[in-house]
């Protein structure tokens, strides 16, 4: 017989645990999404583009209506979760919608973080968090005008520079000396500032909003200092925030996310949660692999596997915006029981700088040139030791593939 399997949120993590019970358990669950958007799941990473006006909505769409229908998975569009009632095992939506569960998900994601200043509830400004958002920044960026973006992080220079491409005159207020501080170090934070001011986006760092003016809609902002920067648009992108409310509410653990073990279980036994909500071994995770991670673990147990458990794992960084390239990975910080490798081309723009302990890979900065990240990556991941190209570990995985064919006096040949 089959089980009923609900599911708070529709998500890219929701989504791809969907995805793979559909795979591996095809016949065991009735399924019932609940997505307070009205729309199907879509690849949020892929906001920028969409902002930018690089891509459309359809371009990425994760899974059609078609899809749901295929694999007869009802879905509630528009319709936000109101009530989790763990006694009676049955979820409420707000169109007065009751679904009964054997098994839970919830995968509610995260909201943005709203700075506490005077005007934060004025028309004109926004947060850059889905496709309502993308929305509402392209309606403003239509008329022109100067927007301002307050957070100098991975969303919000995602952000200005989408603005920027929309034809907006925009500046970027981040509260820390260098941008994406981390991601980066505060090299190629700075080398990231001058690319985006070359291509017209004014860079504030050291700044703090005081307040953001207007009456009936956004005119500008007020800095600490107590400069003034007009504004037609005001977008917050500081931080997010778990989304927690409707399992607390539920009676769950909750402490900065839903707490969960290493099965993703919450403290319910029959209800998991996953996604930007969780925290899994003491840790809020924001970046889509760990995210996969989780609903490859959720899928599993719910079609059976008792085994599979959640192992946090470092993650890799790179910047959405056209023509900009850097890769960030690891633990990039100094300290006594480390050694820097350092490469620098301030004319061409280029920036690497590899973290050793113990002749492994920690940590990895690339700006510029970017394409042996993943290389680099992947020596971080094995712990492989590095000693035996110390001396050329910095130029990369084309410079000890030419090595070694010049030790072997050219008598090796590599495939490709």
């Amino acid at each position: 017989m089959r089980q009923r399997l609900v599911v708070v949120g529709n998500g890219m993590a929701a989504g791809r645990a969907m995805e793979r019970l559909s795979a591996i358990a095809p016949d065991r669950y009735d399924i019932v999404v609940f997505n307070a958007e009205p729309r199907v799941n879509y690849d949020r990473i892929m906001l920028s583009p969409v902002l930018a006006g690089e891509k459309s909505f359809s371009d990425i769409v994760i899974h059609s209506d078609d899809w749901y229908a295929e694999h007869r998975i009802t879905l509630h569009k528009g319709c936000p979760v109101t009530a989790i009632d763990r006694d009676a095992r049955t979820v409420t939506g707000a169109n007065g919608i009751v679904e009964p569960y054997d098994k839970l998900i919830i995968a509610t994601g995260s909201g943005p973080l709203i700075i506490p200043v005077p005007g934060r509830d004025l028309p004109g400004v926004v947060t850059f968090r889905d496709l309502d958002d993308v929305d509402a920044m392209r309606r403003a960026a239509a008329a022109g005008g100067k927007a301002i973006v307050i957070g100098g992080g991975l969303l919000g220079l995602e952000a200005a520079a989408g603005l920027e491409r929309q034809g907006m005159d925009v500046t970027v207020v981040h509260l820390m000396p260098t941008l994406m501080e981390r991601q980066l170090d505060a090299a190629a934070g700075q080398l990231l500032a001058r690319e985006l001011e070359t291509r017209g986006i004014t860079v504030l760092t050291g700044a703090n909003t005081r307040q953001i003016l207007g009456e009936t809609h956004v005119t500008g902002l007020e800095l600490a200092d107590g400069r003034l920067l007009p504004a037609d648009l005001v977008v917050m992108a500081v931080g997010i925030r778990p989304s927690t409310a409707l399992a607390k509410a539920s009676g769950l653990t909750v402490n900065r996310g839903i707490v969960t073990d290493a099965t993703m279980q919450t403290s319910d036994p029959d209800i998991f949660a996953l996604g930007e909500c969780a925290e899994a071994d003491g840790q809020c995770f924001g970046l889509v692999a760990p995210l996969y991670d989780m609903a490859e673990v959720v899928a599993a147990r719910l079609a059976g596997d008792d085994t599979a458990r959640f192992v946090p794992a470092v993650t890799a960084t790179r910047l959405k915006v056209t023509g900009i390239n850097l890769y960030s990975a690891g633990d990039f910080q100094g300290g006594d029981d480390r050694e820097e490798i350092v490469l620098r081309d301030d004319a061409a723009g280029i920036y690497k700088r590899l973290i050793l302990r113990d002749d492994r890979v920690i940590g990895a900065v690339l700006y510029g040139e970017t394409g042996d990240g993943p290389w680099f990556f992947e020596m971080l991941q094995a712990e492989t030791g590095t000693q035996p190209i110390r001396d050329t570990l910095i130029f990369g995985r084309a410079y000890e593939t030419a090595a070694k064919l010049e030790a072997y006096g050219g008598r090796c040949s590599v495939a490709g």
